[in-house]
């Protein structure tokens, strides 16, 4: 398929199946690259400072600077003549200031299950992605409440997906359906 080259930056919360679209929306172009948040992260590996809820400042610069290297590799992308697709775990106002430091044409996706859906689907894949926002006594389900209540508070820009019912292609066929509501360009 053929799409003029666009950075795409797809958020929602861990297990919301951010990669799993981004990667298949990036599959389905001619020029399609994929920018993976989690493999941001890794890069650093001395002196990592991982998010958390008593993050300290070397945490917080350490995700700015993860989103910022995914600006600079979608932009590069961009600049090739493909569409760059970079999911990642941004959420609130961040999505915004995210969004408009790209130098590019941009789109955003924010994929926002149902959080009972997103417990389950991080239960089914065992990873810990919540284990350090779990509340004494509390359940995976409350961190992800949690989690959902800050995307809540993303500025209702671009495309809005609840993708609790859908498949990873169903989410990925919706979403180029109704890839103009996705643009951010010109705010």
């Amino acid at each position: 398929m053929h799409r003029t080259a666009r950075a795409v930056v797809v958020v929602g919360a861990q297990a919301a199946g951010k990669s799993s679209v981004a990667r298949a929306l990036a599959a389905r172009f001619d020029r399609g690259a994929f920018i993976e948040g989690d493999v941001l992260w890794k890069m650093v590996v001395g002196g990592t400072q991982d998010m958390g809820p008593d993050a300290d400042k070397e945490a917080e610069r350490q995700l700015a600077l993860r989103y910022r290297h995914g600006a600079l590799l979608s932009e590069s992308f961009v600049r090739e003549g493909y569409v760059a697709v970079h999911a990642d775990n941004i959420y609130g106002p961040s999505v915004e200031r995210h969004v408009r430091s790209l130098r590019c044409p941009r789109s955003l996706i924010v994929l926002r299950p149902r959080p009972d859906v997103i417990a389950q689907r991080e239960l089914d894949r065992g990873t810990s992605a919540y284990e350090r926002w779990i509340p004494p006594g509390g359940s995976v389900l409350d961190a992800v409440t949690r989690f959902d209540e800050w995307v809540a508070e993303t500025p209702r820009i671009g495309l809005w997906i609840d993708s609790s019912d859908l498949t990873v292609e169903e989410t990925v066929n919706e979403v180029l359906d109704r890839w103009d509501e996705a643009a951010v360009d010109s705010w």
